[in-house]
């Protein structure tokens, strides 16, 4: 059976530089990866050539296909089918995925409608709404019907990221990506968020992306880690030969600054 996802060396240039280099991995249906690497690595680079949405002055090389269909070259007409289906994202800061003016209720609401309309689906506005606080309720947000009609706003920025997690969730896509959604939220909150993540992929069996500079987190959530510097991968194996016997220098400077650093926060406690 075919790779849910198979990139093949990707390459992204500008005018003046190459940002990822000859990138190369497969993801099966159902799995969890992690890609790791320090800020500047090519991560959300390549995160986003695999949802087609690079900017145009970026020049893209090699092969990205997704569920069967090429995305380099692709026009993004073609892709919009896609996006909400094969693939969902989870950024890192939700204020950028949800619109400020319109209630949380709204936004998820509009994803379920146009799910269930590529289904051939036409709810009513009543099963709209049940679905989306179900949907709330799913990602743990406190008193669905209150954050439905909240703004962005006027939530938290762990149940901003919650709500956002709603929305991909609406779209039932068969690849989540990922990208650092635990980065700008609190410790307490962050663990909150991954273990909801991790659940959620393994209920609806959706196959993880899961980017992140964060290797103990990467470890916690995905069975498989592909690790970039400077825009290439440089190694990569299952989580645990992979950070407990890394072989490239790299690799192994970013694990003992891991542990060193759990170890200060220990001494600390």
């Amino acid at each position: 059976m075919s790779p849910l996802l198979s990139v093949d060396s990707l390459y992204i240039r500008t005018v003046e530089t190459t940002l990822v280099s000859g990138v190369s991995f497969t993801i099966d249906a159902g799995e969890r990866v992690g890609l790791v690497g320090e800020s500047g690595s090519g991560k959300s680079l390549t995160a986003l050539a695999v949802l087609g949405l690079l900017p145009d002055a970026m020049r893209v090389e090699g092969s990205v296909r997704l569920d069967g269909h090429e995305v380099v070259g692709a026009r993004d007409r073609d892709l919009v089918p896609l996006r909400g289906v094969s693939v969902a994202a989870v950024f890192q800061e939700p204020m950028t995925a949800l619109d400020p003016l319109m209630r949380i209720g709204d936004q998820v609401g509009e994803v379920v409608r146009r799910r269930a309309n590529r289904d051939g689906e036409t709810p009513g506005r009543a099963e709209v709404r049940a679905r989306v606080l179900t949907l709330l309720d799913r990602v743990a947000l406190p008193e669905p019907e209150r954050i439905a009609r909240a703004y962005p706003h006027g939530i938290s920025g762990g149940q901003r990221q919650r709500a956002a997690i709603a929305m991909a969730l609406a779209c039932r896509p068969k690849l989540l990506i990922a990208d650092e959604p635990t980065t700008a939220l609190d410790v307490t909150t962050q663990a909150e968020v991954l273990k909801l993540l991790e659940g959620l992929v393994r209920d609806e069996g959706m196959a993880l992306l899961f980017i992140s500079h964060d290797l103990p987190v990467v470890a916690a959530v995905t069975e498989r880690a592909l690790v970039m510097r400077h825009g290439e991968l440089i190694e990569a194996g299952p989580v645990g030969p992979l950070f407990h016997r890394p072989t490239h220098p790299y690799t192994q400077g970013l694990v003992a600054a891991a542990r060193a650093f759990d170890q200060a926060l220990e001494a600390a406690l």
